[in-house]
């Protein structure tokens, strides 16, 4: 049998590790049920490896290895697709998030990172680690920046933001880097790039007051949800538990103001740090 290549790092890695991966799988003539059987994983959790919408882990590439016959194909290619810029509790929803179709977002403090000026990012990254060098602050900055690359596509993925007031009227960084950031989001729902909801403080109680809320949607994966709390992630694909989770992102787009509303709020805010930088 002829023995797979490497991967390109340069190119889409887990897409195309989860290529070989069906590839191999239907050499062997085994369904995706059959070859998650032995790692008690689902059929569909396969299929979401081989849709590249989740990493595969090191235990699952050597079962891969034995069960397929790929020589150590799977476990040398998810050793090196490993390493990641982002902390490990998030690292894995990045790269699901760099290829959803559909990004449904709620956040009840700050403004998404998706979203993030320079300016802003660096604050929240000096104020998470205070003894930080400025080298590593704009180490992480520069990967926080390179995953708002994927909004320099004009049509995907769909980003669909529903952003707590109090992630507006908090001051990040004082009245000039929040200027700065609530124009730049201004800006994207005005060029139609991302579909703004502002859930007001006139909502009173609501669905997502426990925290942070994603789902990602793919064309060829079922949904996934990302939850977040300091330094922990989790990512889910239990069909069940996403769709609660997508009921909850329903509640709070009905609470919120609509679009054209949610973008006067933020750029009437936005107006209001800028004047309060110009007369303090």
């Amino acid at each position: 049998m002829t023995r797979p290549k490497d991967l390109d790092p340069s190119s889409n890695p887990r897409a195309l590790l989860g290529a070989e991966l069906r590839h191999a799988r239907e050499r062997a003539a085994l369904s995706q049920e059959a070859l998650g059987a032995p790692l008690f994983v689902s059929g569909s959790f396969i299929g979401q490896l081989e849709a590249g919408t989740r990493r595969m882990h090191t235990e699952y590439a050597e079962h891969f290895d034995s069960v397929l016959g790929t020589q150590g194909f799977f476990a040398r290619n998810c050793e090196a697709l490993a390493k990641s810029k982002y902390p490990d509790h998030f690292a894995e929803a990045a790269e699901a998030e760099a290829a959803a179709t559909t990004i449904k977002h709620y956040l009840p403090l700050l403004i998404p990172g998706l979203l993030q000026t320079p300016a802003y990012s660096a604050e929240l990254f000096r104020s998470y680690r205070p003894m930080a060098t400025e080298d590593e602050i704009n180490e992480l900055v520069a990967a926080r920046l390179d995953r708002g690359r994927l909004l320099e596509d004009p049509t995907t993925p769909v980003l669909w933001i529903v952003l707590d007031e109090a992630a507006l009227r908090r001051p990040v960084g004082g009245p000039a880097v929040m200027a700065e950031a609530l124009r730049h989001v201004a800006d994207l729902a005005r060029r139609h790039r991302i579909v703004l909801q502002v859930l007001p403080f006139s909502a009173g109680a609501h669905a997502g007051m426990g925290g942070s809320l994603k789902l990602m949607e793919f064309a060829e994966a079922p949904l996934l949800c990302f939850v977040e709390g300091l330094d922990t992630g989790r990512l889910i694909d239990d069909p069940a538990t996403t769709a609660r989770h997508s009921m909850t992102f329903s509640l709070l787009q009905a609470l919120g103001l609509s679009p054209r509303d949610s973008l006067a709020l933020v750029e009437s805010v936005a107006h209001d740090y800028a004047h309060e930088e110009q007369h303090p």
